[in-house]
Formats: C-alpha cells, sequence, structure tokens
C-alpha cells in the first residue's frame, strides 16, 4: 500500500512539472483585476461581445475567430495565422467594462493555403512600396553617382597632385584617398536621401571587423606598401647607384612599389622586397666621389720594416689615380711566425678609376716596388736560402751550344713595375650602361627621383 502511494505522488509530481513546463501553463493568460458587478444581465453580455468582436474585426489576422459572452465571461475560439496573435486577445478582452473572466481557446492554424495569403498580400504590399520608393531610390543613386564622379574627375588631375606629392608614387596615394573620401561621401549622401544613414552604423561595423581580418590576413603585403612609401620619401639611393644591401651589392636599376631590383656584378638581376630593404644595413659606395682601397702583404721580419714602409707611400703617391688628399697610408698591422703583416691604403676618385682595377694596379705595382729593392715578401713555408743573395739560374746541358754539366749563374734583376696610366684604369662604365638601357625599356613605374630630398 505505501509503495502505491508514493508510486500516486510521484506521478502527480511528474505531472506538475510537466504542466509548468507546457507553453499553456507557462504563459498565463491576462485576466480582468476589477470588482465583479452583482447585476448582470443578456443585454450586457451582448455589448461586451459586440464591443469585442468590432474591435477584432478591424485587426488583421482574426478573421476566424469568434466570440461568446455569458456572464461576463469572453470564450475565444477559433484559428489565428500567426501565434504571437493569441494573446494580444486576452489583453483586448480584459481592457472592456464588465468583462469577468477571459477563456482562450484559439490555437494556430496548421492550414497551408491559409498561412501562405499573408505571405503572398505580404510581397504584394512591399512590390507596391518598392514601386513607388523607386523614384526617390533613383534620385539617390543619380546624385550618390554624380558626387563620385566628382572625386574621380579630381583625381585625374595631375598638376596639383604632382605639386603636393614628392614624387609619383605618393601623388597616386593621394588619389586613391581622394577617390575613396568621394564614394563615401557619395554613399552618405544617397542614404541621407533615402533616410537611411542609420545603416551607416552597421556597415562601418562590419567594415572594421572585415578590415581586421584582411589586415591580419594581408600583414606581409600591406607592411611592404609601407615600406614602399617610406623608402620613396627617404631615397636612400639613386638610379645607377653601387650599394650593398646586406650582402646583396649591385647597381640599382629602380625601386617599384613591391620591390627594388638591383644589377649585380655578373648581370644579373637582384630583386629585394622594400619591407626587407627598408629594414637593411644599406652601405651606398656612389654616395661618395672619394673612395678608400687598401691591401694587406707580408714583409720578411729580417728586412727593414721603415724602408718597406717607405717604398709602399712612395710607390702609392706616384700613381696617377691616386689622391693625394687624404694622402695614402702605411702601418705595421701584426707580426706571424715567418711575416710582418703590413697594410697599404690609399684614396682614390670613384668618377674617374675603376676602384677594383685600381686596387689591383696598386697591389701589382708596390709588390714590384717592394721586390726590387730586396725586401722580401715570404711565404708560411719552408725555403732553401742560398748565399749570395738572389736564386741561382740552372742551365741543363744539351746539343745547342749549352754547357755540358750544369752550371750556376747569377738570375737577371727584375725590372721595376711600369705603373699604368689613369686613362688604363678608368671605370668600366659596361653595367651603368645596362642600367641606362633597363630603365629605358622596362615599363615599371620607377619610386626614384632626382628632384626628390636624398636622406
Amino acid at each position: 500500500m505505501c509503495i502505491v502511494l508514493e508510486s500516486v505522488a510521484m506521478f502527480r509530481t511528474a505531472l506538475l512539472f510537466l504542466c509548468l513546463a507546457s507553453p499553456t501553463f507557462a504563459q498565463e493568460p491576462v485576466q480582468p483585476s476589477g470588482t465583479i458587478s452583482t447585476a448582470q444581465d443578456s443585454l450586457g453580455d451582448a455589448a461586451i461581445d459586440r464591443r469585442i468582436e468590432a474591435i477584432i474585426a478591424e485587426l488583421d489576422g482574426y478573421d476566424g475567430v469568434s466570440v461568446d459572452v455569458r456572464e461576463g465571461i469572453v470564450t475565444f475560439s477559433g484559428e489565428v495565422v500567426e501565434a504571437a496573435a493569441v494573446p494580444r486577445l486576452d489583453e483586448i478582452a480584459a481592457r472592456v467594462d464588465g468583462v469577468v473572466a477571459i477563456e482562450n481557446d484559439v490555437t494556430e492554424t496548421t492550414d497551408v493555403a491559409t498561412r501562405l495569403d499573408p505571405v503572398l498580400e505580404r510581397f504584394q504590399d512591399r512590390i507596391g512600396q518598392f514601386i513607388s520608393y523607386l523614384p526617390l531610390l533613383l534620385i539617390a543613386i543619380l546624385v550618390g553617382g554624380l558626387v563620385m564622379v566628382a572625386g574621380f574627375a579630381l583625381a585625374r588631375w595631375e598638376r596639383p597632385w604632382h605639386s603636393l606629392a614628392p614624387n609619383a608614387f605618393i601623388a597616386e596615394i593621394y588619389r586613391v584617398v581622394l577617390r575613396l573620401v568621394f564614394v563615401i561621401a557619395g554613399v552618405v549622401v544617397a542614404l541621407d536621401i533615402l533616410n537611411a544613414t542609420a545603416i551607416l552604423t552597421g556597415l562601418f561595423g562590419a567594415a572594421g571587423i572585415v578590415g581586421l581580418a584582411v589586415g591580419f590576413a594581408v600583414r606581409d603585403t600591406v607592411e611592404n606598401f609601407i615600406a614602399s612609401i617610406m623608402l620613396s620619401l627617404r631615397q636612400p639611393f639613386r638610379p645607377n647607384d653601387v650599394v650593398d644591401i646586406e650582402g646583396s651589392i649591385g647597381s640599382v636599376i629602380r625601386l617599384t612599389s613591391r620591390a627594388t631590383i638591383l644589377l649585380d656584378p655578373n648581370g644579373n638581376h637582384v630583386r629585394l622586397p622594400n619591407a626587407f630593404v627598408f629594414k637593411a644595413k644599406i652601405i651606398n659606395y656612389t654616395r661618395n666621389d672619394e673612395r678608400r682601397f687598401g691591401f694587406v702583404l707580408g714583409i720578411d721580419p729580417n728586412d727593414d720594416l721603415a724602408e718597406a714602409k717607405r717604398i709602399g707611400l712612395e710607390t702609392l703617391a706616384g700613381l696617377e689615380f691616386v689622391l693625394t688628399d687624404p694622402s695614402p697610408q702605411v702601418w705595421v698591422k701584426d707580426a706571424g711566425d715567418s711575416t710582418v703583416t703590413v697594410e697599404f691604403f690609399a684614396w682614390l676618385n670613384q668618377r674617374q678609376a675603376d676602384f677594383n682595377a685600381a686596387r689591383g694596379e696598386a697591389l701589382r705595382v708596390v709588390m714590384g716596388a717592394l721586390t726590387s729593392a730586396g725586401i722580401g715578401m715570404p711565404e708560411p713555408t719552408y725555403r732553401l736560402n742560398l748565399t749570395g743573395g738572389a736564386l741561382p739560374v740552372v742551365d741543363l746541358p744539351d746539343s745547342e751550344s749549352r754547357p755540358e754539366a750544369l752550371v750556376m749563374s747569377e738570375a737577371d734583376p727584375a725590372p721595376p713595375p711600369e705603373p699604368l696610366r689613369a686613362e688604363e684604369v678608368a671605370p668600366d662604365r659596361t653595367i651603368e650602361r645596362m642600367v641606362e638601357d633597363e630603365r629605358r625599356t622596362e615599363g615599371d613605374a620607377d619610386l626614384l627621383s632626382p628632384a626628390a630630398p636624398r636622406e
């Protein structure tokens, strides 16, 4: 018996939870809260009935609803298309004087034809609204388009932008910004004519989110674009300048909106992204006309180092392509087991002499002068030294009137080296001509401008 009573109690509890969870019990109907009158007759019920029916007859969606009033109790029955229309009946009836209670038995219809009729009516209404709205829409589009066209026409006017911008690339950026401003202005004017400026808030919010996502996706491209702008403003080099950009050596051909193009000494094109160039260490060899060259020679520790320095200075000063101001310099750098390292430096004008050719010629002449003066330049190897100074020459016996046995004779002294004339070490203009040809034939826009200030 106890088990049966417990089962009944659990069933009642579960039923109560289901009832509370159902929509019918979750939303209590609106009931009148006034004092119930003791006088009520059929005339009063009929008046309430007529009043409520007249009200719902003027509202859309209540054609299938009927009203019955008895003793002040209003009973609704029938079907409606939208579920939201059911509780409105309770609100209407509760406001009518004389209503004691409300019974709402109205349900949402499931008939397909009945539910589609309001949809078709709404579509017809919206088409009619669009047709009546079309002239205003065309005027808004026309005015907004005129604003945009004015902006594009102003952007095509080249004279003011070239005078304001330091180069053509910055001038083009000014034009793009101007076009964008006029496009936004045209959209705002069109929406204002349509009285739909509230849409701008959503558009700007969506544009901000999209812009943030695109910014992360094309971060490298944006960085490279900004670097192009900064390089075009800074102008760290000019066409045909010989530069070293983090180990990439070559003559500058052009600076584009994406990359810096070099022509290396072997005639190869080197394309470096502008983001890399902007952050890299740049050595510009062409910026100054004067450039110092140097080389290192090993001197025998037994020889006179002061004499070697004097000979090196006199020899460098006697070369036509070596500048007297700044003057050549020679000093002892280091001492090893079998040699003393001496450094030789001199300056030349890069416009008048080729750097590599001049350095090689200076090295040859100085080595010859030191050798002629009897100053040895030992190698880090073992060597057999014979008495008598210079090494002998060995003649082999043969039938052409040569001695029949080995004969030792002194070697002929080496002639003093003849230095090349200045015109013989003139700069090689091959790379410069190739760069000029590239600049004439290629169609890419160059951001380097001779009139722009250099960094």
